[in-house]
This record gives C-alpha cells, sequence and structure tokens, in this order.
C-alpha cells in the first residue's frame, strides 16, 4: 500500500510516500524551487516521492492532505464575523484567494498532480485529515514508543492551536484542545514581528536572541510581568487565554496592535536591519521564559491525563529546541521524541501516516529500539557520474578518492588548520536542520570560527548560535546531556569542566562583547548562556559523518565539530551538487567534499557570477 503525504498552500510545502506504514521519502519543496519556505503545490517533491518508491499516481491508494480546508473556511468567516467591523480590509484580501482556490482544493490537487503525470482521476481518492492530527501522527507513529502522550502546538491549525492526545498502538485520541485565537504559536509569532524578525521564519533568531538577555535586570522581569498581566493569562494545565486588545493577528494585516505593545514594553517595533539594543534582548528573553513556562505546564498536564511515561511533540513549538531542553531536565517524562520536521512540513508525513493507520486501520511500522525517521535522511541522493558530470561542467578542478577513509583523514586535517569544509553526502535531510549530508563543518575549539561562519560565509547577524555535532557515546563528556538528541532539537548546557569563568561585569557588556568572550574550550558551539543545541552523531542512522568526528577525534582527541547548514542567508540548504558548488563558490568556504570528490577553493577556475543572488540577503 503506497499513500502520498502532502502539505502546502500556508508555508514550507512538503511531500512524504510511505509503504505499508515504512517512510520511503520526504523532502520540502523549497529545496527543489530554491525559494525559502515555499508555499505553493509541491510538484517537485512529489515527483522526487514518486519516482524514489517507483511508482506512479495510479499505483498511489490514497492522496492525504495535511488538513481540512472547508473546517478552515470556517473558523475565517466566524472570526470576521466576531470582530466585524474590523479587518474588513484583511476580509477583502483574503476571500478571493478562498473563493477561487482553496474551497476547491479537491480541483486544485488533481490539476497539479495531472500536471505531473497523467493519471484516473476517477480511482484517485483524496483524503483530508485534521491539521493537529497530521501533526499527532507525525511525531507517534515514527516514534519508538508503543503508547505515548503526544502534545501538538503550533500558531493555528483549522481551529486548534494546541492539542494532547494519547497515541496508543495504531490509535490516537485527542483529549483536550485548545482553540483559536488562543495560542502559544502565535504568541510567540507576535513578539517574533515586534523585535524584526520575520513571522513563519524568524522564531528561530528570537530563541538565538534570548541568551543575551539579562535574567537579573529589572526590566527583564518587567517585561515578563507585562507579558502575564496584560497579554496572556497562563492556566495549570497550560492552557492560555490571550487579551486581543494588543493583538492583531485574528482579523488584521500585521501580528499586534504597535501602539499598545509601545505603551506596554516602552519601545517601538525594530526594523528588521535595525541594530539589536538590550532591551530587544531582555524582551526576547521574557517571551522564551514564558514560552517555556506554558510548555512545562501544558507536559505536565499531558502525563496526568495519560498516566503515560513517554512524550511525543510536534507543531512549529516543538522546534524550540531550548523549551525542549527546559523540559527534558524537569522530568515530567522517562523519554521524549520530537519529530524532525515538527513544523507544517512534517504535516505531509504525518498526514499519509494517519491514513494508514486510522482510516486504512493498517498495523503501525513499530520498534522499541529506534525511530522510524531514518535519521531523517529521507531526501535525494547522487551518484558519482552524476557528481562528475556536474563538477565537469564548471571546468571544476577535484580529486577523486577511492578511500572513504584518506578522505576522512584528508578532511580532519582541513579542519584542524582552521580551514571551514562544506560537507555534502548521501540523502539530503528532511526538516529544518541540516544533519551531516547537507553540512557547513568547522573546529569547534577554533574561537574565531563562529565570527568567521556568520559574517564570510553565512552572511547573517552575528549574534546567531551554531550547533555541535558530536559522537553520540561521547555527549556527556562535553554536555549536560542524559539523553540522545540525533535531530539537533534538544539544548543543554556545556560541561563545567570546559567553561571559562565569566567577567564579573558579563551581564552588562555589549552584545559582542558578549558574544566574542571565550567562553569554553569549545567556543564556536557554545552559546551566551553557557547552552548548546545539540546533535548526537550515530553510525547506524549515518555512517559517513561518524567516521568522519572520529577521524577528527583520532587526529586532535576533539569529538565535537561545528555543523550549521550548507547555505547562506535567504536560501533554502543546497538540495544538489550543483547548488553545493554554487554556494562554495559564492561564499568564503575554503574547501568542499561532495561524497568521495574533495575540492580545494584555490584551485577553481574564476568564478564570475551576477550579484542577483544576493538579494535574497535581505529576504531571510
Amino acid at each position: 500500500m503506497y499513500i502520498l503525504g502532502i502539505s502546502a498552500f500556508y508555508h514550507d510545502s512538503a511531500a512524504a510516500i510511505i509503504k505499508d506504514g515504512e517512510i520511503i521519502a520526504a523532502a520540502q519543496e523549497e529545496r527543489f524551487s530554491r525559494k525559502k519556505h515555499d508555499a505553493g503545490f509541491p510538484s517537485h517533491a512529489v515527483t522526487y516521492c514518486l519516482k524514489e518508491a517507483a511508482v506512479t499516481i495510479d499505483q498511489l491508494d490514497a492522496v492525504v492532505f495535511y488538513d481540512k480546508p472547508l473546517l478552515k473556511f470556517e473558523r475565517l468567516l466566524e472570526t470576521y464575523y466576531n470582530f466585524a467591523p474590523k479587518g474588513f480590509a484583511s476580509f477583502l484580501m483574503a476571500m478571493p484567494v478562498w473563493l477561487n482556490e482553496k474551497l476547491f482544493l479537491k480541483k486544485v490537487i488533481r490539476d497539479e498532480l495531472n500536471k505531473i503525470q497523467h493519471f484516473n482521476k476517477k480511482k484517485l481518492k483524496l483524503l483530508f485529515p485534521e491539521h493537529h492530527l497530521s501533526h499527532a501522527a507525525s511525531a507517534f507513529y515514527p516514534s519508538p514508543f508503543h503508547e505515548a502522550a503526544v502534545v501538538t502546538i503550533d500558531g493555528v491549525g483549522e481551529w486548534a492551536t494546541t492539542t494532547i492526545c494519547k497515541g496508543s498502538g495504531n490509535k490516537i485520541e485527542i483529549l483536550k484542545q485548545l482553540n483559536f485565537p488562543n495560542s502559544v504559536g502565535l504568541l510567540y509569532s507576535a513578539f517574533t514581528y515586534y523585535l524584526g524578525f520575520k513571522v513563519n521564519s524568524g522564531e528561530y533568531k528570537l530563541m538565538g536572541l534570548a541568551p543575551y538577555g539579562d535574567p537579573s535586570s529589572a526590566q527583564t522581569k518587567d517585561f515578563m510581568n507585562a507579558i502575564k498581566t496584560k497579554l496572556i493569562t497562563i492556566y495549570e494545565d497550560g492552557s492560555v487565554f490571550l487579551d486581543q486588545k494588543y493583538f492583531n493577528y485574528a482579523v488584521g494585516l500585521r501580528m499586534v496592535k504597535d501602539r499598545h505593545f509601545y505603551k506596554l514594553f516602552g519601545f517601538k517595533r525594530r526594523n528588521e536591519e535595525e541594530e539589536l539594543q538590550q532591551h530587544h534582548c531582555n524582551l526576547a528573553l521574557a517571551i522564551q521564559q514564558v514560552t517555556e513556562e506554558i510548555v512545562i505546564k501544558l507536559a505536565r498536564h499531558a502525563q496526568e491525563i495519560t498516566g503515560s511515561k513517554n512524550l511525543c511533540l510536534a507543531g512549529g513549538v516543538a522546534l524550540n529546541c531550548v523549551a525542549n531542553g527546559k523540559l527534558q531536565n524537569e522530568q515530567i517524562f522517562d523519554q521524549i521524541f520530537v519529530q524532525p520536521a515538527a513544523g507544517d512540513a512534517g504535516g505531509a508525513l504525518g498526514a499519509a501516516l494517519a491514513s494508514h493507520c486510522i482510516y486504512f486501520e493498517k498495523e503501525r511500522k513499530y520498534s522499541a529500539n529506534a525511530d522510524e525517521m531514518k535519521g531523517s535522511y529521507l531526501g535525494p541522493a547522487f551518484a558519482d557520474e552524476e557528481i562528475k558530470t556536474v563538477l565537469q561542467s564548471f571546468n571544476a578542478k577535484y580529486e577523486h578518492y577511492e578511500d572513504c577513509e584518506k578522505l576522512y583523514h584528508t578532511t580532519s586535517s582541513l579542519l584542524n588548520e582552521g580551514n571551514v569544509v562544506g560537507w555534502f553526502q548521501g540523502k539530503m535531510e528532511f526538516g529544518p536542520r541540516a544533519l551531516g549530508n547537507r553540512s557547513i563543518i568547522a573546529d569547534a575549539r577554533n574561537p574565531e570560527m563562529q565570527k568567521k561562519l556568520n559574517l564570510k560565509i553565512k552572511f547573517r547577524e552575528g549574534f546567531r548560535p551554531f550547533a555541535p555535532a558530536v559522537l553520540a557515546e561521547d555527549a556527556d563528556k562535553y554536555f549536560d546531556l542524559k539523553t540522545a538528541s540525533p535531530y539537533m532539537l534538544l539544548v543543554q548546557q556545556v560541561k563545567k569542566e570546559l567553561l571559562n569563568p565569566v567577567p564579573e561585569n558579563y551581564y552588562q557588556q555589549t552584545i559582542n562583547e558578549k558574544l566574542y568572550f571565550q567562553k569554553s574550550s569549545i567556543p564556536a558551539v557554545t552559546h551566551i548562556d553557557y547552552s548548546a543545541r545539540i546533535q548526537t552523531v550515530h553510525k547506524e542512522t549515518n555512517g559517513a559523518f561518524y567516521k568522519m568526528i572520529s577521524s577528527f577525534k583520532e587526529l586532535t582527541g576533539c569529538s565535537v565539530l561545528i555543523n550549521t547548514s550548507f547555505n547562506v542567508r535567504g536560501e533554502p540548504v543546497v538540495c544538489t551538487p550543483q547548488e553545493a558548488y554554487q554556494c562554495f563558490m559564492r561564499t568564503e568556504m575554503d574547501y568542499l567534499v561532495i561524497e568521495n570528490f574533495l575540492l580545494y577553493k584555490k584551485e577553481q577556475p574564476l568564478w564570475e557570477e551576477s550579484d542577483i543572488w544576493k538579494n535574497n540577503l535581505l529576504t531571510d
């Protein structure tokens, strides 16, 4: 039985395909279209999934869309009615799109699939599970748990913004639901907007900015008090009430009412390129801590009503790896599994899995020893001949290694010498994180590396942190981590014995002074609050990356590397060898490894290209 899942028309469109409950392939459309957070119909991703599974559309048992558009339309109409006459401009903008396209989604899906390949439209079964059921299914069904509490938290689906479910076997039961306009995800996005970042893409920047806030300052405490007394009521079960007097997302064209936020916090909304000040950092810290409090209360309540020792998380808020780390430290659950593509992209996979287990009542593919995500390496891979053809088209100079071990040893030496290496191996990752197959890697011990990577290679804000990739068996030597973190979704502290003493005036320093203070023996991956967003690397799921880090350990005694995504600001992670070479040549990366091909920047032909691509740097 083959089932194709699709998410589209909001942000981060994606497709996934399963066979008899096994995940075969999954990918975001942005990786093919090269349009970051592409919301269009995922034609390229669907084409890839069909090819990878070696099936035609006629051979599919179902095509499953990740939410119910008619129920979402009902929510929009009711919201506009309840808030009328406010929101009339937004209503006029939204309705033509719905009346022309989204209300006729079955026809849109059939027409788009027909552009990919012709099929018998009468035989095609289209299914539409609810949005949060798709999220819940994406987390529970691939998890290594026979039963679990399942919590989903995002902006909004149809009506739901948060759900607590109980998963058991092939069943998922929704026990509690929080509805729009009360939303933890939209609350966090409101502050993303007010602090000058883009909604639905800049939330991770807000999370990265929060540690620059001063937790002991009166201003931070005042901000937290204002949020919890004016903007939001937090109940003991983790449910929330948002005072819509301050927000504009329900019917407006902006997230918040700027004038009301200004009165509450004492400063105007930050423009995107405006220099960050301490009050911006303090507000980011305040909303991050409020979010953590809500997530922990939700988890406690989920444990109370399910009685489970296991937790599965999905929805966009589940990508808040700082909150995940705090939740883990509470020890409410024995084990936690977070879907690596927790946002809307993962909804495509969840929709397919939900239809397999619930609609078709088939047995769930399950193992207590490991999750079913295959390391999240579910995208395209490229053979040597394809890579060679691409490199020759650029007249690139390269060395091909027959012996992988020699390649790893050579690369280790280059990293140890302070070089930055583009690392392109195997199948592309599904989800927002690069996990060692489409990565840029460097030496975590180098105190200059964070600045170099941010400013000269990624072309992004200097405050942005980098993640460590560490051999799984060595993780507890470097971090206060008591479990695996294969998907880079947990933040924990760097070991105390690796830290350097904090200066007395640390929190009074400027952002740049705090940023470039050498905080530990692995400074390039130690964040401002002495934490790190950790990826544990396992030989069972990524043998090549594991051997690469092992080789670096043999040479240096250190089993930690910087791992950041292979892209520049404003562009999706690279998918193909061609994109990898272009990114390599556009930046100050020193070396590029594509499978067994090694390229040295200084040996490449002169790179002549217009600067049009740089326009994307301002749109991230």
